[in-house]
């Protein structure tokens, strides 16, 4: 009999109240960056075992009267023709089947986002094909001033450059086939709009890695390292969690690099302060429904070594660089 790590139920259960309690602390109006994949989230049931790949959906499903989805796909992806590893199929293709599958299943997808818009060629005919198909097609651009310009980003000039996508449901979740699809600028975006408009909407991020109240170096979260290698993304305890409530949690180096100046724009926005650490903006219960904390940690080292003996092909069939390769090596090291 296969052992069990989570309790899938018990997370799905945390998951959305924890979602609808969020909600209420504005105005009935919540965006969710989804982090990591929607679907078929098949690292998280390999290093979760009893975690289902479709424990998220499954979740949202439950309250699909209450959401709504805005896609947002990056130019730099499609001219890429960026792959997703799990299927050998492009970012492009991803989102198409993404959005297909979401109808399929009784969501409204209010829109497709075309981010870091520049007027590409390959872009413009791949926007072209989705509005021949019936799609809300919304393109952004590079947001002046970011990162530091906060009175230029958070201006008619900034954000005040980008369509504001109407929107219905009181959770509106922003979704992309893959990491840095533009899905952060899009809910900021969102949230200059509402907020003219007198509308006190909110911000949270929907992640399950790395896991924030597992140990930095569990091998779970070590193993979250490995598969963003190609990213560099490092674990590392969140210092602004830290100072704020005395309390140890693990978040990972591009979060934490951009909270102040997120937290920043927050509070320009909204007029207060909604989160003191990036930790608080996530939604995530997953360490909450752990029932073998063993289960997990031999899950997780064989999940490095997958990604190890991943990367060594990649980079032997040209799919990757060097760098990927010692960035594995790197956190093999830990263990």
């Amino acid at each position: 009999m296969k052992q069990i790590g989570i309790d899938c139920d018990k997370y799905i259960m945390l998951q959305e109240k924890e979602i609808l309690e969020r909600v209420k602390r504005f105005d009935q109006k919540l965006y969710i960056e989804i982090g990591g994949k929607l679907f078929d989230d098949l690292h998280a049931s390999r290093v979760l075992p009893g975690f289902r790949p479709d424990a998220k959906i499954r979740m949202l499903k439950k309250m699909s009267d209450k959401i709504e989805i805005i896609f947002c796909i990056s130019s730099k992806h499609i001219e890429e023709r960026k792959i997703r590893r799990d299927y050998e199929i492009t970012y492009a293709d991803e989102g198409l089947r993404q959005i297909n599958k979401l109808r399929e299943m009784g969501f409204i997808v209010s829109a497709v986002v075309i981010t870091l818009f520049d007027d590409q060629p390959d872009v413009v005919k791949f926007a072209n094909d989705l509005k021949q198909k019936g799609e809300n097609v919304y393109f952004t651009r590079f947001t002046k001033g970011y990162p530091n310009e906060i009175d230029v980003i958070v201006s008619e000039e900034g954000y005040g450059k980008n369509p504001h996508i109407k929107t219905t449901k009181p959770v509106v979740l922003v979704v992309g086939p893959g990491p840095c699809s533009g899905k952060l600028a899009t809910c900021l975006s969102q949230l200059y709009h509402d907020y003219k408009k007198g509308i006190r909407s909110g911000y949270a991020k929907y992640e399950t890695f790395p896991i924030h109240n597992l140990p930095l170096n569990h091998p779970v979260n070590v193993a979250y390292e490995a598969a963003t290698a190609d990213l560099r993304d490092e674990n590392l305890i969140d210092n602004f969690h830290m100072k704020a409530y005395g309390v140890e949690a693990v978040n990972y180096n591009r979060d934490l690099k951009c909270f102040p100046v997120l937290k920043k724009i927050l509070d320009r926005i909204t007029g207060q302060e909604i989160y003191k650490s990036p930790t608080d903006m996530g939604v995530n219960k997953i360490g909450f429904a752990v029932v073998d904390d063993q289960v997990l940690r031999d899950a997780g080292r064989l999940e490095i070594l997958r990604r190890y003996k991943i990367a060594i092909n990649d980079y032997k069939q040209g799919y990757t660089n060097f760098d990927t390769v010692m960035r594995i090596n790197e956190i093999i090291a830990k263990l």
